[in-house]
C-alpha cells in the first residue's frame, strides 16, 4: 500500500505542476487584453517625453526670417493673410485708376482691408497681387500698395519678359519673392522700410517656362546668359523705381533684388 501511494505521488505533483504553468501563461496574456490593445487613451504617464511624443513646449522656428532675407530689423512679422475689402468699398480717384491701369494690363489681384499695424506701417489701399502680364504668377501673392503693383507690373512686362525670351527663348512662367509689405526698419536704423508701406517688393528668383531656374544670386565666371540677364533687368528696373539693389551691393542683399518707390529730394533713383 506504501508502495502504491509512493508511486502515485510523484505523478501528482507533475499535474499540479502543469497546472501551474498553464495558469502563469494566461495570467501573462491576460495583462495585454484585446480592450486594452484597442483603447483610445495612450498608455503614457502625463509628463513623460518619448521616442514618439513630442515635448510640449513648441520649438522655435527661423522659416519667417528666411521668408524675408532683408530683415535683421523687423518689428512685426508681415501677415500671410489680409482680409479682403468689403464691397462697394470707398477709394480716392487716384486709386481707383490705378486700378484699372492694372486690370487693362493683365494683373491679378484683390482689394485689401487697411492695413494699420501701427507707426509708419500702414496701407490705406492695399491689393494682393498674385499675378502679372503674360500668365507670370507671383509666388507667394504679394500685399502692396498700387503704385508699387503698377510699377513692378510694367518692369516685368517691359523689362524683365522681353529680356528672358531675347536670352533663354522662353517667357517667364513665376517671380519668387521674399518680402512684400512687412512691418520693420532699415538694418542698423530707426527709419521705417519702404516695406511697411507696401511699397518694395524683394525678388528672390525668376521661373522660366522652358524650366530654367534663374537665381539673383550673384552667377559664377561662365554663367554669361544669366548675368547678361540679371544685369538688364537690374538696370532697367532703374527707370520704373527709385530705389533697385541687390547682389554686390551689401551682404544683406547678396541673395534678392530689392525694389522699391522711396520718394527722394531732385528726383534722385538709388541704383545700385
Amino acid at each position: 500500500m506504501r508502495k502504491a501511494f509512493g508511486a502515485y505521488l510523484p505523478g501528482k505533483v507533475r499535474v499540479a505542476a502543469g497546472l501551474f504553468a498553464v495558469t502563469t501563461i494566461a495570467f501573462a496574456f491576460s495583462s495585454c487584453s484585446v480592450i486594452d490593445v484597442m483603447s483610445p487613451e495612450p498608455r503614457v504617464a502625463v509628463g513623460e517625453t518619448t521616442s514618439s511624443i513630442m515635448p510640449s513646449s513648441p520649438v522655435p522656428s527661423t522659416g519667417m526670417q528666411r521668408l524675408v532675407p532683408s530683415n535683421p530689423m523687423m518689428v512685426g512679422y508681415p501677415r500671410m493673410n489680409q482680409p479682403v475689402a468689403p464691397q462697394g468699398f470707398a477709394m480716392p480717384a487716384e486709386e481707383a485708376q490705378c486700378r484699372q491701369q492694372l486690370r487693362r494690363m493683365g494683373v491679378t489681384f484683390t482689394d485689401l482691408a487697411p492695413i494699420n499695424d501701427g507707426g509708419s506701417c500702414r496701407i490705406d489701399h492695399p491689393i494682393r497681387v498674385s499675378g502679372l502680364a503674360g500668365n507670370v504668377e507671383m509666388k507667394p501673392a504679394a500685399t502692396l500698395n498700387c503704385q508699387m503693383a503698377l510699377a513692378f507690373a510694367s518692369w516685368t512686362r517691359s523689362e524683365l519678359a522681353p529680356s528672358a525670351r531675347w536670352r533663354y527663348l522662353s517667357g517667364v512662367k513665376t517671380i519668387h519673392q521674399g518680402s512684400s509689405y512687412s512691418c520693420r526698419r532699415i538694418a542698423g536704423t530707426s527709419v521705417a522700410s519702404e516695406h511697411s508701406k507696401g511699397n518694395a517688393l524683394d525678388v528672390m528668383r525668376i521661373e522660366l517656362r522652358n524650366g530654367r531656374d534663374i537665381d539673383v544670386r550673384k552667377p559664377g565666371w561662365f554663367a554669361f546668359r544669366e548675368r547678361a540677364l540679371l544685369n538688364n533687368v537690374r538696370s532697367g528696373g532703374c527707370s520704373y523705381f527709385t530705389t533697385v539693389l541687390g547682389p554686390g551691393y551689401n551682404a544683406a542683399h547678396a541673395d534678392h533684388f530689392h525694389f522699391d518707390l522711396k520718394g527722394r529730394r531732385n528726383g534722385y533713383v538709388a541704383c545700385r
